[in-house]
């Protein structure tokens, strides 16, 4: 079987994980903004999510972008598994869809960088992010990273609390607002290319 890393042809999709914890418990957490992320694009898409074949987690298949040969394919996808097992998930996606590694794009909150701003990148290291790690444990460090800036802890707090708390109120009256921005970053990554997604997104 030829895998997704040795995978070459051009019309392969490009495959959007939304990194989260499931469950509804874990739904309105700094940790699941990649999930908001991906439930934005899908209502874009105008899909629902369904259980994968072949991977723990669930997917919508579709296009972005205008009608025709300027759009592109997407599998939109949230794994199934707790964050820290978020690798196998999508390294079985990666497979079945036949889709290159670069053509991967994480979803992510990121505590190193202030609330709502976004970096974009390709590669890198996980910077003790627990599902990155357990995807470039996976497939290697060579998948684009759409980064949420959840901002640090305040005062004494532990990581681990602070991402698995929800939105302060605070928060949450710009949330929609950059939960929209992150998904056109999104857009523009995989439509535009990383350098101009860059040029547009990152602030």
């Amino acid at each position: 079987m030829t895998t997704g890393a040795d995978a070459t042809d051009a019309n392969a999709p490009w495959l959007i994980v939304g990194l989260g914890n499931p469950g509804p418990g874990y739904a309105a957490n700094r940790h699941n903004v990649g999930f908001m992320v991906a439930d934005l694009l899908a209502g874009r898409i105008g899909g629902s999510f369904r259980r994968a074949q072949k991977a723990q987690a669930t997917v919508i298949e579709g296009r972005i972008g205008p009608p025709g040969p300027a759009g592109r394919r997407v599998v939109l996808a949230k794994p199934a598994s707790y964050m820290n097992l978020s690798g196998g998930p999508v390294a079985a996606l990666r497979d079945f869809y036949k889709v290159p590694t670069e053509r991967i794009v994480a979803v992510h909150d990121e505590l190193d960088i202030d609330y709502g701003t976004l970096r974009l990148k390709l590669g890198g290291g996980d910077n003790g992010h627990n599902g990155l790690k357990s995807m470039t444990k996976a497939m290697g460090p060579g998948y684009h990273r759409v980064r949420f800036g959840i901002g640090r802890p305040p005062g004494r707090m532990q990581v681990a609390d602070f991402v698995l708390k929800d939105f302060s109120a605070a928060e949450r009256k710009e949330l929609d607002y950059f939960v929209d921005r992150a998904a056109d970053a999104v857009e523009a990554l995989v439509l535009e290319g990383l350098e101009r997604a860059q040029s547009t997104y990152n602030s």
